[in-house]
C-alpha cells in the first residue's frame, strides 16, 4: 500500500496544522490527449497536481513540506509540478524555514518531453539556495522515487531516509528491460540496500522519521540550550588528584585495551543524537561513526573512529574519509560546529586503499578543517596513528584523554624503520613525544581531559567527563565570529613546531 500524500502529511505533521501554499497549477500547452490525463488523474488522486505544498508543525516546530502525490500520473513531475515545487522552495527561503520534502515519483512526465526533464534543474537549484542560505533540508524518500527526481531534490537532503521496502533508483526497471531485454538484478533498487551501501542514512517509517526529523532540527537550529551543571561538573573533575604520569609506551598499551570506552561511549551520553550513515554516494566504512547531537546542550555535528569496528583486522579506508569530509560539509552548509574524534590504530595498507585514494583523501580533509568556516574541535580520544588520525586534528582546540598520543606511525613501526627491529618500541615513543602530555608541551594539544587513572577502569565517569569538556569548549567558541576562528586556526597551524622567537610574518619577495 502505497501512502498518499495526504496521509504522509497527516502523519508528518501535528494534528491539524497543515496550511496549503498551493495556487492553481499554472496552465501548460497540452494536446487533447493530455488534458483529458490530467483531468482524469486529478479525478483518481483528489489533488490538482502530483505534489501539495505548504507548512505545518512538526512537533511544535514550524516546517515547510513538499509531497508527492503518486497516485497523480504516478507522481511525476511536469513545468507546473516544477513551479509549484520551486515556489516552495523559494517562500521557506524567504521565511527561514526548514524544509521536509517526501518524493515520492516515476520521475519526469513523458507527456511533456525535454522541457520538463529540464525542470530538474531548475529545483535543484533553488534546493542548493535554501541550503546555501543556512536552511535544514530533510529528505523522506517514499515508494516509488526513481529517474530525475530522485537525480535531483530527492538526493540533495542534508539526511535522507526512506520508506522501508521502498524502490529508489535511477533508471526504472521496466525501462531497463525495454533498453537492454534482461530483469534489473533483484535486490539492488531497495531503500535497505541503498541504506547499506552508503547512499542513504536510513529506512524507517514515517511515524519514526518523524520522530528523527524532530531531533535533527533541534539540534540544527543550532540554538544552545542551557545546561549550567556541565561547567560545574568538568570543573569538579578537573580538580582532582591526577595519576602519576607514565611513560609513552605505558600510554600506547594503555590506549589499546580492548575495553577502552571509544566513541559510541561518549554518544550514550550527549542528547538529541541522530546517526548518520555513508558519504551519500554509494560508500560506508564501518570504521566510523557519525551523528548530529548536542553536548550538554551545545549543537553539532559529529565524526570520529569506531575502536569496536576497527576489530577483526578492519582498518579505515578512503570511504571513512569521505564519510569525514561529508560531516565537513554538513557542519558547514548548516553553520554548525564539529566535533571530530581520534581513535585509529591507522588506515588500511592495500591495494584497494591506494586505488581508491587513500593519501588524497587525508590530504582533502586537513584542507577542508583548517579552511572550514566553522567552529571545531577535535578529541585525541586513543590512539592516534598515522594520516587517518592527522586528517582528524587541525581543529580550533584539540583536547586529549590522559593517554591518546599521535604518531605518523605505531611505535612498532617506527622501530622498524629506524632500528630495523620493533625492540626499541618504547625507545621510539618517548623519543618522538607523542604522549598527550608531551603534545601539549608542544602546542599541538589544548587541554588533557583526565583519566582515574585509566579510561577502561571508570568508562562512565570518563565519558561524562570528556562530554562536558567538549560542551565547554564549544561554548567558548561560538562566542567568536567564524572569520576570527578561520583566521586564529590558519595562524596557530602556520606556527606549529615554530620557537616563539620566530616572526610568523611572511618573508618579503626576493628581488632579481
Amino acid at each position: 500500500m502505497r501512502i498518499s500524500a495526504r496521509e504522509l502529511l497527516g502523519q508528518l505533521l501535528d494534528t491539524d496544522s497543515f496550511v496549503s501554499w498551493d495556487r492553481p497549477p499554472i496552465t501548460v500547452a497540452a494536446t487533447p490527449r493530455y488534458s483529458e490525463a490530467l483531468h482524469k488523474a486529478a479525478v483518481a488522486a483528489g489533488t490538482d497536481e502530483s505534489v501539495l505544498t505548504g507548512e505545518g508543525l512538526l512537533r511544535g516546530r514550524r516546517v515547510a513540506v513538499i509531497a508527492c502525490e503518486f497516485g497523480f500520473l504516478a507522481g511525476s513531475i511536469g513545468v507546473a509540478a516544477a513551479e509549484r515545487i520551486v515556489s516552495a522552495v523559494e517562500r521557506a527561503t524567504e521565511l527561514g524555514l526548514p524544509l521536509v520534502a517526501s518524493p515520492t515519483s516515476g520521475g519526469t512526465r513523458m507527456q511533456e518531453g525535454t522541457v520538463a526533464f529540464v525542470q530538474m534543474v531548475k529545483i535543484a537549484g533553488a534546493v542548493a539556495a535554501h541550503k546555501a542560505a543556512g536552511h535544514p533540508y530533510l529528505v523522506y524518500l517514499r515508494n516509488p522515487t526513481m529517474g530525475g527526481v530522485f537525480a535531483s531534490w530527492g538526493s540533495l537532503g542534508h539526511m535522507t531516509f526512506a520508506e522501508p521496502g521502498a524502490l529508489i533508483g535511477f533508471l526504472g526497471p521496466r525501462v531497463y528491460q525495454a533498453l537492454y531485454g534482461h530483469p534489473f538484478p533483484e535486490g539492488v533498487q531497495t531503500a535497505e540496500n541503498l541504506y547499506r551501501r552508503g547512499v542513504i542514512d536510513g529506512a524507517v517509517t514515517v511515524s519514526i522519521f518523524r520522530r528523527i526529523a524532530h531531533r535533527a532540527l533541534n539540534v540544527l537550529s543550532g540554538v544552545p540550550t542551557p545546561d549550567w551543571a556541565a561547567g560545574e561538573r568538568y570543573s569538579r573533575v578537573d580538580r582532582k588528584q591526577a595519576a602519576e604520569p607514565v611513560s609513552a609506551w605505558e600510554s600506547v598499551l594503555i590506549s589499546r585495551r580492548p575495553d577502552r570506552p571509544g566513541i559510541r561511549d561518549l554518544l550514550r551520553h550527549v542528547t538529541q543524537r541522530v546517526p548518520l550513515s555513508g558519504t551519500g554516494q554509494g560508500e560506508s566504512d564501518r570504521t566510523v561513526v557519525h551523528a548530529l547531537a548536542r553536548f550538554r546542550g551545545q549543537p553539532c555535528v559529529v565524526f570520529g573512529h569506531d575502536r569496536s569496528g576497527q576489530q577483526g583486522g578492519y582498518s579505515m579506508g578512503p570511504a571513512a574519509l569521505r564519510e569525514a569530509r561529508r560531516s565537513m560539509a554538513l557542519a558547514g552548509e548548516l553553520r554548525l560546529p564539529l566535533v571530530l574524534v581520534i581513535d585509529t590504530s591507522g588506515a588500511a595498507l592495500s591495494r584497494e586503499a591506494e586505488e581508491r585514494g587513500l593519501a588524497p583523501e587525508i590530504a582533502r580533509c586537513i584542507a577542508d578543517l583548517v579552511t572550514l568556516n566553522t567552529p571545531t574541535v577535535s578529541v585525541l580520544l586513543g590512539q592516534g596513528t598515522g594520516g587517518g588520525a592527522l586528517a582528524l586534528l587541525p581543529a580550533d582546540r584539540v583536547l586529549a584523554a590522559t593517554h591518546g598520543w599521535l604518531a605518523p606511525l605505531p611505535p612498532e613501526g617506527a622501530s622498524a624503520i629506524v632500528h630495523r627491529d620493533t625492540d626499541h618500541a618504547a625507545e621510539l615513543a618517548r623519543a618522538q613525544r607523542i604522549r598527550a602530555a608531551d603534545l601539549l608541551a608542544d602546542g599541538v594539544v589544548d587541554r588533557i581531559v583526565p583519566e582515574f587513572p585509566d579510561a577502561a577502569d571508570e568508562p562512565v565517569d570518563f565519558a561524562r567527563r570528556m562530554v562536558a569538556a567538549i560542551s565547554t569548549e564549544l561554548a567558548a567558541l561560538r562566542r567568536h565570529p567564524d572569520a576570527e576562528l578561520r583566521a586564529l586556526r590558519e595562524r596557530r597551524y602556520r606556527r606549529l613546531g615554530l620557537p616563539a622567537t620566530v616572526d610568523d610574518q611572511p618573508a618579503p619577495p626576493t628581488k632579481h
